[in-house]
């Protein structure tokens, strides 16, 4: 029996529940580019480790990124192609920045004044 989105989605929001965790986003998506979610107690499981290691790589690469972009840009002799390179490494470091800046977010514990109000942190995936 094939299980319909909605269907995982109904069993993902009761196993929330009976946790008390919200899930974590994860720095990765699937190949269809739908975010991937882990439910955790928070405890550092292997996968949340993983995906802990992985924010660190991506926020390390876009400071290298922006290094080198910053180099090309002052470059007044820049040829076309290298602006539109640093240009494109520096918009997929940016959208994993803000990816890791939601979940970090996500996991933020959130305050009696603050519950029931929605956030006014745009969704990432939004502008995907």
């Amino acid at each position: 029996m094939q299980r319909t989105e909605g269907d995982r989605q109904r069993r993902q929001n009761l196993a929330d529940i009976s946790t008390g965790h919200a899930p974590r986003l994860l720095p990765w998506t699937t190949d269809g580019g739908k975010p991937c979610l882990l439910s955790t107690d928070d405890e550092g499981g292997y996968v949340s480790r993983l995906a802990d290691q992985m924010e660190d790589v991506q926020l390390g690469m876009g400071t290298e990124v922006l290094k080198h972009a910053l180099e090309v840009l002052s470059d007044p002799k820049a040829a076309p192609g290298e602006l539109r390179y640093a240009g494109t490494r520096l918009a997929e470091c940016l959208k994993d920045a803000l990816r890791v800046a939601e979940s970090r977010g996500m996991r933020l514990p959130v305050s009696d004044s603050e519950e029931g109000t929605e956030s006014p942190t745009p969704d990432a995936e939004a502008s995907s």
